[in-house]
């Protein structure tokens, strides 16, 4: 990705024609000239601003495959996420969101990073997205898991860390990719995996067949 560009070059028209854009000037709306780059742009960076809304022509951005847009003041996610044909990864780490519409799940996302927000649901539309692989939610307030989820097949990396799950939802240790699943940080995870065995008398212990011998 490219390095800081200002909302001066924007409005000037100098990054006219580039691939990805970068702004980050504590901006508190969506800044409309980013749609004169609509032929071109697939990278999309707004983090570190105060933004809580995207326009409704967000879809017009035809080309955009990545948008960041975290640390910034959103509270739910925008339903016009799902406008852009070919966005495949959304990043909203640190906003303030609570909510996110069944809409604003486009199907065709791969990587989806909202760590660190305050979500207290997943909609159970999550298992539409089929293409899924990575999936952040580390650091919300979720109590449960849709068991939707479990039809992302391509899911190969989840993080529900630090979240508030009273247990580990069997059904994650059945996805067929899932290799990296990062879970600390629950209430059921600080409980012991093993239940305390009672003493046992050695006078009831018998010995069987030795080792290599049975």
């Amino acid at each position: 990705m490219n390095s800081m560009q200002t909302l001066a070059q924007l409005q000037s028209g100098e990054l006219h024609g580039t691939t990805s854009l970068k702004l980050s000037e504590n901006l508190d709306y969506f800044p409309e000239e980013i749609f004169q780059l609509a032929e071109t742009l697939e990278v999309l960076d707004l983090t570190a601003n105060n933004l809580k809304a995207l326009p409704a022509q967000f879809g017009n951005l035809k080309k955009l495959r990545i948008f960041f847009c975290s640390d910034n003041a959103f509270e739910v996610l925008p339903e016009v996420l799902a406008d852009c044909p070919l966005l495949d990864i959304v990043g909203f780490k640190s906003n303030q969101i609570h909510t996110i519409p069944p809409r604003a799940l486009n199907r065709n996302l791969r990587w989806l990073i909202l760590t660190n927000n305050k979500l207290k649901e997943l909609p159970a539309e999550i298992g539409a997205c089929t293409r899924m692989q990575k999936l952040m939610l580390a650091g919300n307030q979720l109590a449960t898991l849709p068991q939707e989820l479990s039809k992302c097949i391509n899911l190969g990396l989840l993080r529900i860390s630090a979240n508030r799950l009273d247990q580990l939802p069997l059904w994650l240790l059945d996805m067929p990719k899932l290799s990296w699943l990062a879970f600390s940080g629950n209430p059921f995870s600080e409980k012991p995996m093993v239940q305390e065995l009672s003493n046992i008398d050695w006078n009831e212990l018998q010995i069987g067949n030795l080792l290599g011998e049975g």
